[in-house]
């Protein structure tokens, strides 16, 4: 599994920046998105994909364990649809 550290790595040898730097630079591209889905707008990132929001109505459920009923608020879920030129890259 790669992770942020990782990401963050590879971002700055191949950037020839700081790590700093590409910390940075990660964080305030994850803050943008993140703000961007709040107001409802989706972001779209050419070559990678699209992140969205989607809208989740209140439910009723069970729980599995116990078989007792249970409320689920209604809650606003991110949604990732992978690009065509992702998608190709990776089936190729």
């Amino acid at each position: 599994m790669t992770t942020k550290a990782d990401i963050i790595d590879r971002v700055s040898d191949k950037a020839n920046i700081t790590k700093a730097m590409a910390a940075r630079t990660f964080e305030a591209i994850v803050e943008t998105v993140t703000e961007s889905l709040r107001t409802g707008e989706s972001v779209s990132l050419t070559g990678l994909g699209t992140f969205s929001t989607k809208k989740r109505g209140a439910r009723d459920a069970r729980n599995p364990r116990t078989g007792d009923a249970v409320k689920v608020d209604a809650s606003v879920a991110a949604r990732f649809a992978v690009s065509s030129t992702l998608k190709k890259a990776l089936n190729d």
